[in-house]
């Protein structure tokens, strides 16, 4: 059996078409899986890293506004859609599988154009433009959030399915994930992180809360500040006379483990993208989510306002945050051991466990057998 994978431009796109990949790979004997994404896209690294076979095309968003760089998308586009097709006659398909980004519009209209069977992943609450469009011309569409099935026109072709998590979360004890991070798995922990680059509104006013965080040794921080901003945070921190080394925080760039820390923590601030999201309805982790005010269609915000809705988070706009704004909402969390478990429990029931066994099996229901 033939698969071809595509989804790119973001790690949220980029991570699920993988684990769908590996996820075929495991399920079925003699099979072959070709991700395709752009050329100069991150997935160009990331997957071939990850050992899957890769095959890059032309690629390039559209600008919001119209321009010359408009015409010299969609002339990028073109290129795309003949690259696509020569990969097509060559691999000869049974399935094409697209999770988003603009790397998807290609390759799955070829596919879908040529009469291959073909499925959506869509994993944001708001769906992106890409899926919206192509959701009329594939066999299947499969969602992340109830909330995003009202912007699709294709009942009829729609199944929730969750969105894959990395095995290890929400199978690691309290006491080990305290224990990677050289704490106490008997206080309260807090996990703050603004993903890989980190996020400059959340590290100003975590900066603006730790001196009131320093008067409760009680309390437990994780700190991942983003590996372009740590010299800075360390800067200031030390600018106001404030200890990184204390006992209860752990101030770092970048956390390599962070299902582990996910499993230490009691309280998670942080981003809202879809990825983000599973792991902590896996981890079953209360959160404050702060939506990437920049993301595509300000699509994070839709993701917090499902799990907000859900009592399972608070969300606070960025254009909102500030120290005192941040520090009132963690403390009315986790200084209430009974409100924190009532957010745990919710989170969990967010995304039922087995997202991957659901996708593969509708993927092999959907393929040429």
């Amino acid at each position: 059996m033939r698969v071809i994978v595509t989804g790119g431009g973001t790690g949220g796109h980029i991570y699920p078409a993988m684990a769908i990949a590996k996820g075929l790979l495991d399920k079925v004997n003699n099979m072959q899986v070709l991700y395709i994404g752009t050329r100069n896209g991150m997935e160009a690294k990331i997957v071939p890293e990850n050992g899957l076979d890769f095959r890059g095309i032309s690629g390039r968003g559209l600008p919001r506004k119209v321009s010359i760089e408009t015409f010299k998308a969609a002339g990028t586009t073109l290129r795309a859609f003949g690259e696509t097709k020569n990969i097509m006659k060559q691999f000869k398909p049974d399935l094409v599988v697209g999770t988003g980004g603009y790397v998807s519009g290609p390759v799955v209209f070829t596919a879908a154009f040529f009469g291959v069977p073909t499925l959506l992943h869509e994993q944001n609450a708001l769906p992106g433009i890409t899926n919206k469009l192509l959701s009329k011309m594939v066999k299947r569409v499969l969602v992340t959030f109830p909330e995003s099935e009202k912007y699709f026109g294709v009942k009829e072709k729609l199944t929730v399915v969750g969105l894959p998590v990395r095995e290890e979360i929400g199978t690691i004890t309290r006491k080990e994930g305290a224990h990677a991070f050289g704490l106490d798995s008997a206080k309260r922990t807090i996990l703050v992180t603004g993903g890989s680059r980190g996020a400059l509104s959340l590290n100003n006013a975590m900066l603006d809360i730790l001196p009131v965080l320093a008067e409760h040794p009680e309390i437990q921080l994780i700190w991942a500040t983003g590996a372009g901003n740590y010299e800075s945070v360390v800067t200031v921190m030390e600018d106001r006379g404030l200890n990184r080394q204390t006992e209860s925080w752990r101030i770092m760039p970048y956390i390599n483990t962070i299902p582990h820390a996910l499993a230490g923590a009691d309280l998670c601030v942080c981003r809202s993208g879809a990825s983000t999201l599973a792991e902590l309805s896996a981890a079953g982790r209360a959160s404050i989510l702060i939506p990437y005010p920049y993301a595509a269609e300000n699509h994070q915000e839709y993701n917090a306002r499902a799990f907000e809705n859900h009592q399972a988070s608070y969300v606070i706009l960025d254009k909102e945050l500030s120290g005192p704004v941040l520090w009132n909402t963690i403390q009315n969390i986790i200084f209430d051991p009974i409100k924190t478990e009532s957010m745990e429990a919710r989170a969990k029931e967010i995304f039922k466990p087995g997202a991957l066994d659901r996708i593969v099996t509708l993927c092999l229901e959907t393929a040429w057998r």
